[in-house]
């Protein structure tokens, strides 16, 4: 082999690909993407098989939760940081991508001005905030969708990491962090449309927002998006820096004495994070149609750590199984059984927690394990003499 081929096999980026668990996983999302794309064109509305434009939406908004899912079992599972603030980040960049699509209305809002969004007109702004500034251009909105949450993360981590803060104390800073900035943006002097958040988005890009292939091209992006964040996860994990991240989650105190800057991996996996919880965001807001501060609630970056929990940390594909899972089960029982949610959650967690300790990807691994071990077992038939 010469040594241009040897380098770009090695190259940090590529070798997820030769994973058979990644080129599983990349082989059954676009199985799914393309499924559902037929099922959703080719096949007509009357037709039992087709795939209406909700339920296209719907699926959309489980690969957001499932990217959200990645974000954190980067940290959680292959770091040891339990972060319960990672709603922050995917807020975040909901709200820099519904900047974005309130500057697009324009004069099409119930107030016909050509600047303000309508909740600026109503409480009486004359002008618009600084920080409003710049995103009528989709590139920079798109910009600030990583950069706002990966700032955020990158002070946050500084302090905290430099501090040696870690354990059970990080976890209830990053829970404060989220509860402080929920009660933040949900005052109307913020500038963030308070209570109501922003919404009565219009188009994106050009494109209506409220047509099928719209839709349909969102549902797409989050799926690529979806494999390109899992791509890079993987990556991460698989080099040297993973390696570390590992040993700092298994034996910090070992791993510092080796002579790493422990605290200088851990900030660097952690706003990587945090820009993927950011680019969740954006993409599940245009295809929800809202963003408000309950999106900072606490309790759903615990319900983001459950995700993890059920489909298996230290995984990845298993946060994605997780995310899809729970969520579904969210819309079953909320359509039917509103009041039981919570209580089917909760059931869910404990059961999984007793009968699968590493989650439903570890339920995978030990039936490839067993039937690994059984071939293993089996005794070969003895050779005839020969004559």
């Amino acid at each position: 082999m010469s040594l241009t081929t040897e380098a770009s096999t090695n190259f940090w980026l590529t070798r997820p690909f030769s994973e058979r668990s990644t080129q599983i996983f990349l082989a059954v999302l676009l199985a799914a993407l393309v499924l559902v794309t037929l099922l959703h064109v080719a096949v007509p509305p009357e037709n039992p098989l087709h795939v209406g434009a909700y339920t296209v939406n719907l699926f959309g908004k489980y690969l957001s939760y499932a990217l959200l899912a990645v974000a954190v079992d980067l940290v959680w599972g292959y770091l040891g940081i339990l972060s319960l603030g990672h709603g922050a980040f995917f807020a975040i960049g909901g709200y820099a991508m519904g900047m974005y699509l309130m500057r697009q209305i324009g004069d099409r809002g119930t107030y016909g001005h050509p600047v303000l969004p309508d909740f600026m007109v109503f409480l009486n702004w004359d002008s618009l905030p600084w920080f409003w500034q710049g995103f009528d251009m989709a590139w920079f909105a798109f910009a600030m969708v990583l950069l706002a949450p990966g700032l955020l993360a990158l002070v946050f981590g500084f302090l905290a990491f430099r501090s040696r803060v870690t354990g059970v104390y990080l976890s209830i800073i990053t829970q404060a962090l989220t509860f402080a900035l929920m009660l933040a943006f949900f005052r109307n002097e913020m500038g963030f449309g308070g209570n109501n958040g922003l919404t009565d988005f219009r188009e994106l890009l050009g494109y209506n927002l409220r047509s099928n292939d719209t839709r349909l091209g969102l549902f797409i992006a989050t799926g690529v998006a979806l494999g390109l964040g899992y791509i890079l996860c993987r990556a991460i994990v698989t080099s040297k820096l993973g390696r570390v991240s590992i040993a700092t989650r298994d034996a910090e105190a070992r791993t510092r004495f080796l002579g790493y800057r422990v605290e200088r991996f851990q900030l660097f996996v952690f706003v990587v994070s945090a820009m993927l919880a950011g680019l969740a965001g954006a993409l599940y807001v245009p295809q929800v149609g809202i963003i408000n501060p309950s999106e900072f609630s606490p309790i759903f970056s615990i319900e983001i750590v459950l995700w993890v929990a059920l489909g298996g940390r230290a995984t990845l594909y298993g946060a994605v199984i997780g995310a899809i899972l729970v969520n579904y089960a969210k819309t079953f029982f909320t359509g039917v059984m509103p009041d039981a949610w919570l209580f089917a959650l909760g059931a869910m967690f404990v059961l999984v927690t007793v009968f699968l300790p590493k989650g439903v990807a570890g339920l995978f691994r030990h039936i490839k394990r067993r039937k690994r071990d059984d071939n293993t077992a089996k005794p070969t038939a003895p050779k005839e003499a020969s004559a």
